[in-house]
């Protein structure tokens, strides 16, 4: 159910260079339940820019109508929003989108979650719903320099957390295939978002697992009316076979999609 509502702004806070944690208090929370799922909010009150910015759910708290979200800023759209402050209104359109199939892990499965960059937000709700369903979670976050890590010990409360880093300034250098290797992490479902290439490696090593890739794409309207987000399947044949990233996404299992 897609609902829209202006939300008020509970707290907004810098946690790591350039990447700011926003938390929303709206009745809208009471319709979120995926993990996985994104909102689109309009980041001003005038038409400049005209687009909204999809941002992914990080946490959502039923019982006090509250969700937090995790985005970098980086575009003239999230730097706007990044000048948001507790009181302030935010123009909400959610939740969207198909997230995480918690349901693919029964309870006593491991499950390992792959996060890089800002892909690792939604991995938070999914682990805090696998483990009050009694999966074991593993992640395997990746960042690019110590200066962008953030959320490592909320993670560790709730599973085996690991850190890659590409310039080896925090935690493993390297990528997050690195270190699922070089520790034999062993686990029954795979659930991960990040970066295309990213998603490539795991995709291509571990095919003979469940796994699920959550795609980030640049999107116009976010519910499916656009086609500005489409990828072909893959059983595309003539060109012709696509899915939507917004609406039928952004989760897909491992080969539905052509990454």
């Amino acid at each position: 159910m897609i609902n829209k509502e202006l939300c008020n702004v509970v707290s907004q806070v810098e946690i790591a260079d350039s990447i700011y944690e926003l938390t929303l208090k709206g009745e809208l929370v009471q319709h979120m339940s995926e993990p996985g799922q994104f909102v689109h909010l309009k980041v001003s009150n005038s038409i400049d820019p005209l687009l909204r910015r999809p941002i992914s759910i990080a946490k959502i708290d039923k019982s006090n109508n509250e969700f937090t979200m995790i985005y970098r800023k980086e575009g003239r759209g999230t730097t706007l929003l990044a000048e948001k402050k507790a009181g302030e209104e935010v123009d909400v359109l959610g939740p969207l989108g198909h997230g995480f199939p918690v349901e693919e892990t029964t309870p006593g499965e491991t499950a390992l979650l792959v996060g890089g960059g800002i892909g690792v937000p939604p991995l938070y709700e999914l682990s805090i719903q696998l483990v009050n369903r009694g999966v074991q979670v593993i992640h395997v976050l990746g960042f690019q320099t110590k200066e962008a890590v953030f959320y490592e010990s909320e993670f560790a409360l709730l599973g085996e957390t690991y850190i890659a880093t590409a310039d080896g300034s925090y935690g493993s250098k390297g990528f997050v295939t690195d270190v699922i290797g070089d520790k034999n992490l062993s686990f029954d479902t795979l659930y991960s978002c990040g970066p295309t290439p990213m998603l490539k490696a795991l995709d291509s090593n571990f095919a003979d697992k469940k796994v699920f890739l959550s795609l980030e794409e640049r999107m116009g309207c976010g519910i499916g009316a656009c086609f500005a987000c489409v990828c072909h399947t893959g059983d595309d044949k003539d060109g012709t076979s696509y899915k939507k990233v917004c609406s039928d996404g952004p989760v897909f299992r491992a080969g539905e999609v052509i990454l």
